[in-house]
C-alpha cells in the first residue's frame, strides 16, 4: 500500500515507517504537522496518486489539539472514500463520531498503548484500506456503557457480535472468540441488521453501517 503518515512523536513516527516498509509498505509522505497533511494529500489527488491509505494522530501540530481529526475530516470531505486510521492517546469516542458522520470508507481508531502486536496492527491497516471498520476494544467497551436507540433493542449476545464487528472481526473470528457456531453468528448478525433497518438493498455495506450505527449511537 501507499501510505501517508502524520506523527508529531518522532520515536513512534521513525518505528511505524520503520514498520511498515519492512512488511512491504511504501511510506510516500511524513509529517508531523495536521496542516500539511492535508497538503501533501490533496495534492497528491489532484494529480490523481491518492494514497491507499492515511494513519493520522489525534492531536498534534499546529495547535496540538483535536488537529489530526480536523485534517481527516477535511480530507474525508474532498474524497469521502479515503480510508483513514487515527492513532490516540486517549479514549475518546466523539472523535470517531465527527469522522464517521457522512462517511463511506475506512475508519480505524487505534489508542497508541495498545499497538504493540505487529501482526495486530497489519490486519488493522489492511481491513481499513478494503474499506472496511476497525475500532480498538477499549473504545468499544467505553461505548457500550452508554445508552443509545435502536441499539438497546438488541440482545446481550447481538451486542458481543456487533462489538467484535466493530474491532474487524471475520465470522469465524466472532464464532472463535465466543465460542459459538459460524451459523449462530450468521444469524446474530442477521438480527443485528434486521433491528438497526439495514435491509437486503443495502448488501455488501450493511456490516459497516450497524458499526457505524453502533459508533453513531
Amino acid at each position: 500500500m501507499r501510505i501517508v503518515l502524520a506523527e508529531d512523536s518522532i520515536l513512534l513516527r521513525e518505528g511505524l515507517v520503520g514498520l511498515l516498509e519492512r512488511v512491504g509498505h511504501q511510506v510516500v509522505h511524513v509529517t508531523d504537522d495536521a496542516d500539511e497533511l492535508v497538503r501533501l494529500v490533496l495534492a497528491d489527488g489532484a494529480h490523481g496518486a491518492l494514497p491507499d491509505l492515511v494513519i493520522t494522530d489525534v492531536r498534534m501540530p499546529p495547535r496540538l489539539q483535536n488537529d489530526g481529526i480536523d485534517a481527516a475530516v477535511e480530507l474525508r470531505r474532498h474524497h469521502p472514500a479515503l480510508p483513514v486510521v487515527l492513532l490516540s492517546q486517549y479514549v475518546a469516542d466523539a472523535y470517531a463520531r465527527d469522522l464517521l458522520a457522512g462517511s463511506s470508507g475506512g475508519i480505524g481508531y487505534l489508542l497508541k498503548d495498545r499497538i504493540g502486536r505487529v501482526s495486530d496492527v497489519m490486519t488493522s491497516l489492511e481491513v481499513v484500506a478494503a474499506g472496511g471498520t476497525v475500532i480498538d476494544p477499549q473504545i468499544v467497551r467505553s461505548l457500550l456503557d452508554r445508552s443509545s436507540s435502536p441499539l438497546d433493542t438488541l440482545t446481550p449476545r447481538e451486542r458481543e457480535v456487533l462489538a467484535l464487528m466493530a474491532e474487524g472481526r471475520a465470522n469465524p473470528e466472532i464464532a472463535e472468540r465466543l465460542v459459538v457456531s459460524d451459523a449462530a453468528v450468521a444469524k446474530h448478525i442477521g438480527n443485528v441488521f434486521a433491528k438497526l433497518g439495514l435491509t437486503v438493498d443495502d448488501a455488501g455495506h450493511r456490516r459497516v453501517r450497524a458499526v457505524l450505527a453502533y459508533l453513531r449511537g
